[in-house]
């Protein structure tokens, strides 16, 4: 099963980021190896101690092979508008991590409400 980066439910910063199940989807991500103490605060900051987002284990292809990984996902519905500012972040974490030109793009392209 593939994955697609979405949006949904509101912050203070409009929709908040999360994926959704996708066949064939595709997103870029970087992976890190954390720490358990890591792991309680990213835990905490991503809110899953609350039920805001919820941790899914998901197998992920790299360069050197499939791995699994832990991603964040939203338990909230789907839809609403990102911010300008959001989107810039995904958009530059991306590039910085190296993703592909036309994922950038079509990151940054994305609807999205300024002046947050």
């Amino acid at each position: 099963m593939g994955w697609r980066i979405t949006f949904g439910g509101e912050g203070w910063d409009g929709a908040l980021p999360t994926l959704a199940e996708e066949p064939g989807g595709q997103v870029f991500v970087a992976l890190y190896d954390v720490t358990s103490g890591d792991e309680t605060t990213l835990d905490q900051w991503e809110s899953a101690t609350t039920g805001l987002y919820r941790k899914v284990r998901v197998r992920v292809a790299t360069l050197d092979g499939e791995m699994t990984a832990w991603v964040y996902v939203l338990n909230d519905f789907e839809g609403g508008m990102p911010s300008a500012r959001t989107i810039g972040i995904l958009a530059d974490a991306a590039e910085a991590a190296g993703a592909p030109d036309d994922y950038i793009a079509e990151l940054r392209s994305r609807p999205c409400v300024s002046g947050w």
